[in-house]
């Protein structure tokens, strides 16, 4: 886990890269019904916006809140850090798929016209990301991402300017 805010932002782009990718995918492939070509470059062009949109609510929005009902009802500072990364990534998982179900319903509605059913959509992909997001940060994103993030940057060489 990082352990200071540079740390954390790296870690947190890389996280927000990983998840947004692989969620991008997912929703390109649901709502085309087919995984080929076409899905990966529709995916690969609504990605730049997504994962800007993806951090600036994970950094900005999502995070504090997230770490601190994980730090109030779930875990205590002197837990292991894995029972630590598990509790904070369903924390982050759950707010992170309502704000992305929410762009991804933007974005539907840009593109469609039918602005009329934008609470519908949103409402209805929530479930649908939820199923896929938090089985996926919990088992490959996350502990790919920590092996990643630590491989790349050892403990303490990313230090806090004095």
């Amino acid at each position: 886990m990082p352990q200071n805010k540079r740390e954390s932002l790296i870690y947190t782009a890389i996280m927000c890269f990983t998840m947004v990718f692989w969620m991008s995918m997912y929703n390109v492939t649901m709502h085309l019904g087919k995984l080929d070509m076409e899905t990966i470059r529709e995916g690969w062009l609504g990605f730049p916006f997504a994962y800007l949109y993806a951090i600036i609510f994970d950094w900005f929005i999502v995070s504090k809140p997230a770490k601190a009902v994980a730090f109030r009802y779930f875990v205590k500072p002197e837990s292991s850090p894995m029972k630590k990364g598990i509790i904070i990534s369903c924390c982050m998982v759950v707010p992170m798929v309502i704000v992305m179900s929410f762009y991804g319903a933007l974005e539907a509605c840009l593109k469609g016209g039918t602005w009329n059913l934008l609470l519908l959509i949103w409402l209805t992909n929530i479930p649908k990301n939820i199923i896929m997001a938090l089985p996926f940060q919990l088992i490959v994103a996350g502990p790919l991402v920590r092996k990643v993030f630590r491989s790349a940057f050892p403990e303490g060489t990313i230090l806090v300017k004095a």
